[in-house]
C-alpha cells in the first residue's frame, strides 16, 4: 500500500507542475535562505523557475533563470524514473 501511494504521488507531482502555467513561480517572495538572510543569490536560485519553464518547453527562459538546469533537469528526470521503477517493482512484489 505504501508503494502504491508513493507511485501515485510520483505520477501526480509532475502532472500538477505541468498543468500550472510556466510563469507560475516567476513572481513572489523568494524562499531561498541565502537571499532572505544574506541578500545574495546562490547556485540554486532560479532553479524552480528554470525547471518549470523547461517542463513547458521554454528552454531559453529556463536557461536564463539558471544555466545549471541543463545538468539538474536530466538528473531529476533520471531520479524520477528510477523512483517510479522502484515503486512499481515493490507494488508488484507485494501482490505476490
Amino acid at each position: 500500500m505504501k508503494y502504491k501511494i508513493q507511485f501515485i504521488l510520483l505520477l501526480a507531482i509532475p502532472l500538477v507542475l505541468w498543468l500550472l502555467p510556466a510563469s507560475f513561480f516567476d513572481t513572489g517572495q523568494s524562499l531561498c535562505i541565502s537571499v532572505l538572510l544574506l541578500n545574495k543569490s546562490c547556485y540554486g536560485c532560479g532553479m524552480t523557475r528554470a525547471v518549470q519553464h523547461c517542463m513547458h518547453g521554454d528552454f531559453s527562459t529556463g536557461y536564463h533563470y539558471n544555466s545549471l538546469v541543463v545538468v539538474v533537469l536530466p538528473l531529476l528526470i533520471y531520479l524520477w524514473i528510477k523512483m517510479l521503477v522502484f515503486n512499481w517493482q515493490r507494488m508488484r512484489e507485494s501482490k505476490k
